[in-house]
């Protein structure tokens, strides 16, 4: 029966490191890395465009100032999705080892732009009646709305230009005499006329015959029903709990949830700042910086409760040690030294509330937004954040999301408590009988 557990186990943790270093999803995460910092200094220009600013200007002066926010908002989140398709044909294509990755993100780019709808029904500002007009780009399209089409494309054309350029008739050869920058540009010439024509036939298929367009199929029966049930409580519950027990087994979480979860939450926390941005109520309770304030504090499990508890409660000095040293880097969201210096992992009674305590966080800060005690996260925070002060900065100043966070840390608190009295008494156990192995050679 304990063979095949661990037979199991083995078989589970194998699959687990599979999809983890699985190339598409691994430039997934590595574009995402990437861009990352957009979306961190969109977040702040929300949080000075509608709490800084209101504070000290009025009317008209306040009306010209947040013109700063909003400059950074067109070149951050409304570009989401022109941004992450060249990102991940670069590090596809770098992670394929393609001897071009820089002529990849040229085609994902323009791929994604001939895959656009050529009119647009707008209302002109002040006004409320449509027109429809061409030549244009709209943000709808570049930002937040069309950013999975913008990972679906980048990989999709990369994909396709990379197998392409593989085909050795297709390359043209200048000689060594050339540069190589020119060379190169002349090899990827015609695999990237191939990849481009290629995509415009569908894209004038569906635009003259359909009277649709690719991003806008991507967004409607792709994008929209898995941000449902991936950011829905329960799928996101069941996503990221399985990530955390992953992380019990020595696999980083990022292997499930920065592929399952991060891109759509990464759209709802978009949404909400565009949302606030414009003066209107931000629509997702669930989003990127929903786990840094209720599920993570204090890094993956929410474990500075437990470093509160050791401190506390503990006075078995090899996990106080542990804790000594693992203190500061919690602080800023680091908890590697607890979760492998405890351990937490394969740590039967430790791992319960390892993969438990963010479901118990994640459930107080859904419920207390969904009943009007404290609104939608608004502000995308750096996950690095020190607790309290996330939860203050993500909520636009809101102290009652602080106060939340108080609760959720003396809950978690409480509930690790018993696990790790139990932890205790297996490793004062396991250290008697080891010492008592010891005296007896």
């Amino acid at each position: 029966m304990e063979a095949n557990k661990k037979s199991f186990l083995d078989k589970f943790t194998e699959f687990s490191i599979k999809v983890g270093n699985q190339v598409h999803l691994r430039s997934l995460r590595d574009a995402f890395t990437t861009i990352m910092p957009m979306f961190i200094l969109a977040g702040l220009a929300v949080l000075v465009n509608n709490v800084l600013f209101p504070f000290a200007f009025k009317d008209d002066t306040l009306s010209k100032l947040q013109t700063f926010g909003n400059v950074i908002t067109n070149g951050t989140l409304n570009i989401a999705g022109l941004l992450i398709a060249p990102m991940i044909a670069y590090y596809l294509a770098k992670n394929k080892n393609f001897n071009n990755p820089i002529s990849a993100t040229a085609v994902a780019t323009s791929t994604l732009v001939i895959m656009m709808a050529m009119t647009y029904t707008v209302a002109p500002v002040g006004s409320e009646t449509t027109v429809t007009i061409d030549g244009i780009l709209t943000y709808s399209n570049l930002g937040t709305q069309g950013m999975f089409s913008g990972i679906i494309i980048g990989l999709l054309a990369t994909e396709l230009y990379m197998r392409i350029s593989s085909i050795k008739k297709l390359q043209i050869n200048l000689g060594d005499q050339v540069p190589p920058a020119v060379g190169r540009s002349f090899s990827s010439l015609l695999p990237s006329l191939i990849t481009l024509s290629f995509f415009a036939v569908i894209s004038a298929i569906l635009i003259t015959l359909f009277d649709t367009d690719l991003i806008t199929l991507i967004s409607t029966l792709i994008q929209e029903p898995l941000r449902k049930v991936n950011t829905s409580l329960l799928g996101f519950l069941l996503i990221y709990s399985t990530g955390n027990f992953l992380f019990t087994l020595g696999i980083h979480q990022t292997v499930i949830n920065g592929s399952l979860l991060d891109p759509l939450l990464l759209v709802n926390m978009n949404e909400n700042m565009a949302a606030i941005n414009e003066g209107k109520e931000a629509p997702h309770i669930i989003n990127s910086s929903f786990i840094t304030v209720y599920s993570q504090m204090g890094g993956t499990g929410g474990t500075i409760a437990l470093i509160l508890a050791v401190i506390l409660f503990v006075k078995y000095k090899p996990y106080k040690d542990v804790v000594s040293l693992s203190v500061a880097p919690s602080i800023f969201e680091i908890n590697e030294p607890i979760i492998f210096g405890l351990p937490i992992v394969f740590n039967i009674p430790m791992m319960i509330p390892f993969i438990f305590s963010p479901v118990i966080g994640a459930l107080i800060g859904y419920f207390a937004t969904a009943i009007g005690f404290v609104k939608p996260l608004s502000v995308l925070v750096p996950w690095t954040t020190p607790p309290i002060i996330s939860g203050f900065l993500a909520s636009s100043g809101d102290w009652k999301v602080a106060f939340l966070q108080v609760i959720i840390l003396i809950v978690t608190l409480f509930f690790y408590l018993p696990f790790l009295k139990i932890s205790e008494r297996v490793s004062r156990t396991q250290a008697e009988q080891l010492h008592a192995e010891e005296g007896n050679q």
